[in-house]
């Protein structure tokens, strides 16, 4: 099939799929519709044909990439190759015969590019601490001491036997503390001794101290006991396994034994410091990342947060949550995220495909259940259209809402139950799509979580439910950050819907909503205008009026916290009109003429409170001349101040300069002009 200069081989797999290359190549906007059954054998000289072609290869087939990948390169066109997956994905099911759409959606899917991304490197000397119990610590020491710089630190010794040759550290002692990454750990040990090498009977040890301190590339934990980190899976180089499994203790030596040099670790989010809400003036506001982040890579640094990326897990969580895009999923970019979910949608419903249904899964641990449900199960319905991404926590409402938007019926979210950490932010993600869908007249409960790693469980589960009703479509090109996306998704499907353009209510805690002033207490003192890190409250140079935009709240609650007559709420709620995108008045004042000269320095309300407050309280205006010095302007009051009985600003009496007559009038005089 050949797509503009693009190359599409399709192959059934030895007849195991019943696929209509013409219909498939149409569908697809294709020409040609050749299909082979055993591309990767008999017919491998066609891939070599295509490989004549200038353009890029597509080759719907994963499981025999390395065979392709290798003759690719003999032909020196390894860079030209790519393959894509429409066997365990669509073909191989109990409703593969009716799977075309899905198909022509998985070819035009596999057309878009991914972009590079960024990483880091890390390096390590192989310097290893074994860090465990007994005589397994001790084998895997040995173990791991041909390739790796190796200290044996035991909890406790009892069953380990003294070497006969000690050729690396044996050390006793237990890890108060751990920070670090891979390539730069750092331990605080309490109990702390070294081996006594003339102990007869069994491993002795010196005299213990509490403190001590040491580093290390990696560390191997056979303790047993609770993890030296939080999120332990996620931290490089630090493996953990049960010393009463020898395979998993022999599993963290091999993998121990193969870390050192330099790895490249991908960088999984970007961050925009100047987006960020995390805190104005020493008040906390937004801490949706810190709550959620399972490995501890975000911390406080100042006004915003900061990721350190050699500890960050790639998760997700911090970028779903993040309502300003501060932080923002790079691996890959949320753009090309957006980009394939829209081909997707298009190329299903262009090649005559009905009511789709996404299924969002990791590529790792979701592919192996949808191959095994292919394999060994009924597969994938279809009219549901698997969507790898690195992790699912990373989905936010933004894609949830934009996948809708462009025609799935449903979202689907395949989650590993052995790492309940990784999904935390999902829950409130998904109750601002149900809030949003029901408020626009939708049933709701278009996204659902299949938490589950029985292929069996997976099947039934898609297989049994459906959505009652049709959503209609509402594309849409899904351009700039999540608030942007987001009001097209929702502009678009109230449209659709014929919902009004009334305010939405939301689930507290949602990014979007409106700040409710107390009018009658509201000073007008604008504190809240130079806390709010969005600009959604706004002051208006020429008048004393606040102003607020809506749209570009993130409800962070600085305002609420910044306000010193304590007269702002929070209210969560979408607000469909336009008059979101602009600031509109909330409250405004008399301007406050000084009374001296009569120019405009304050507002009305500010003035009179301070007044209220200081007048006849504080010594500096405890008489009413005083206490009027507050009701003028800043040029008046020092003028009056300066002009006054008790002016702070005077100084004491200058002397007068003495000259010769001077002192020779004294003289004449008779006294001492010292004594004057």
């Amino acid at each position: 099939m050949q797509r503009g200069d693009r190359t599409v081989l399709i192959c059934d797999c030895g007849g195991t799929m019943d696929i209509d290359g013409a219909k498939l190549s149409k569908a697809c906007g294709g020409t040609g519709g050749t299909v082979f059954t055993a591309l990767c054998r008999r017919e491998i000289n066609r891939f070599v044909d295509a490989l004549g072609t200038t353009g890029p290869v597509d080759v719907a087939c994963t499981q025999e990439a390395p065979v392709f990948s290798e003759v690719a390169e003999e032909h020196d066109a390894g860079d030209r190759v790519s393959f894509f997956n429409i066997r365990e994905s669509a073909g191989w099911s109990d409703e593969g015969a009716a799977a075309m759409p899905k198909m022509a959606a998985l070819v035009a899917e596999a057309t878009v590019p991914s972009p590079a991304s960024r990483s880091l490197t890390l390096t390590s000397e192989g310097t290893c601490l074994v860090y465990g119990r007994g005589q397994v610590a001790l084998d895997a020491a040995r173990k791991l001491s041909d390739g790796l710089s190796v200290t044996c630190m035991l909890v406790d010794a009892d069953d380990a036997v003294p070497p006969a040759v000690v050729d690396f550290p044996i050390v006793t002692g237990r890890i108060r503390q751990a920070t670090g990454r891979f390539g730069a750990f750092a331990v605080t040990i309490d109990r702390f001794a070294e081996r006594n090498p003339s102990a007869r009977s069994g491993l002795g040890f010196g005299r213990t101290a509490d403190g001590a301190e040491s580093e290390c590339d990696v560390i191997v934990d056979l303790t047993g006991d609770p993890t030296l980190f939080p999120a332990p899976e996620k931290r490089d180089g630090y493996l953990r396994a049960d010393p009463r499994d020898p395979a998993a203790v022999m599993t963290a030596v091999l993998e121990a034994s193969t870390l050192v040099g330099e790895f490249e670790k991908p960088i999984y989010v970007n961050v925009n410091d100047s987006l960020c809400a995390h805190s104005r003036n020493r008040k906390t506001g937004c801490t949706r990342c810190l709550d959620l982040c399972p490995a501890s890579a975000i911390a406080p640094a100042g006004d915003v947060v900061s990721v350190d990326p050699a500890l960050c897990g790639g998760c997700g969580l911090c970028a779903g949550a993040c309502p300003t895009s501060a932080i923002t999923y790079a691996y890959p970019d949320v753009q090309s995220v957006h980009q394939r979910i829209t081909t997707l949608a298009s190329a299903y419903w262009n090649a005559g495909g009905k009511a789709p249904r996404i299924l969002i899964h990791d590529d790792k641990t979701g592919s192996q259940i949808i191959e095994l449900s292919a394999r060994y199960g009924r597969g994938l319905p279809a009219d549901v259209i698997p969507f790898a991404i690195n992790e699912v926590g990373q989905v936010g409402h933004d894609i949830l809402l934009s996948a809708l938007a462009q025609g799935f019926q449903e979202v689907v979210l395949l989650t590993d139950p052995r790492r309940p950490d990784d999904y935390a932010g999902l829950d409130a993600q998904i109750g601002v799509v149900d809030a949003l869908l029901t408020g626009l007249g939708d049933a709701g409960n278009r996204v659902r979580v299949l938490d589950t790693p029985d292929p069996d469980a997976l099947s039934d589960a898609l297989y049994g439910h459906r959505p009652s009703a049709i959503l209609p479509t509402a594309t849409f090109v899904p351009l700039g950050r999540k608030k942007a996306i987001t009001r097209l998704a929702v502009k678009g499907l109230a449209a659709a819907l014929g919902a009004p353009d009334d305010a939405l209510p939301l689930p507290a805690g949602a990014p979007y909503g409106r700040v409710v002033v107390d009018t009658e207490g509201c000073t007008l003192c604008l504190a809240c205008v130079s806390a709010c890190p969005a600009s959604a409250l706004q002051d208006n140079p020429d008048k004393p009026q606040l102003l607020f935009q809506e749209d570009a709240c993130v409800q962070c609650g600085l305002c609420a916290a910044t306000c010193p007559e304590k007269v702002i709420t929070l209210e969560p709620r979408y607000a469909l009109a336009d008059s979101a995108l602009s600031a509109q008045l909330v409250f405004e004042d008399e301007p406050y003429p000084c009374v001296s000269c009569g120019k405009p320095f304050g507002t009305k309300r500010s003035i009179e409170a301070i007044v209220t407050r200081l007048s006849g309280k504080h010594w500096m205006f405890a008489t009413g001349d005083r206490a009027n010095l507050i009701r003028m302007c800043e040029d008046c009051r020092v003028t009056t101040q300066f002009h006054s009985k008790d002016n702070p600003f005077a100084g004491p009496p200058r002397r007068l300069p003495r000259t010769t007559a001077d002192y020779e009038q004294a003289r004449a005089e008779g006294r001492e002009l010292d004594e004057d």
